[in-house]
């Protein structure tokens, strides 16, 4: 068990290092593009914690396939809100509707 552990906390340790390097240099142009991407990654991520906590043995193992659920679903809708938010800055914004003739004689 000790084993095990030591090498999921190097994994996750080494996925944080080489995120944090990652991220760092990407260009804000290409944010949005990538985050949609790592979206639909994560809704990968999402479905394997589903089969993971399906498999789930004891109380633990619940509580924690229950959180990664739980906190995978939170990212990528909250991630789509906000890719959609910034799409819609890009949209072009309607046109104000002209002034009758009615209205400029009063």
């Amino acid at each position: 068990m000790g084993n095990t552990l030591l090498q999921y906390a190097t994994v996750l340790m080494l996925s944080i290092f080489v995120g944090i390097e990652i991220i760092s240099k990407v260009p804000s142009i290409l944010h949005t593009p990538l985050m949609s991407g790592s979206n639909a990654i994560h809704g990968v991520i999402v479905v394997g914690s589903m089969l993971i906590l399906g498999a789930a043995n004891t109380n633990l193992e619940e509580v924690l396939g229950f959180l990664a659920v739980l906190l995978g679903t939170l990212n990528v809708v909250g991630g789509f809100v906000v890719t959609d938010r910034m799409l819609e800055m890009f949209k072009p914004k309607p046109k104000a509707a002209p002034k009758s003739t009615d209205e400029v004689s009063q």
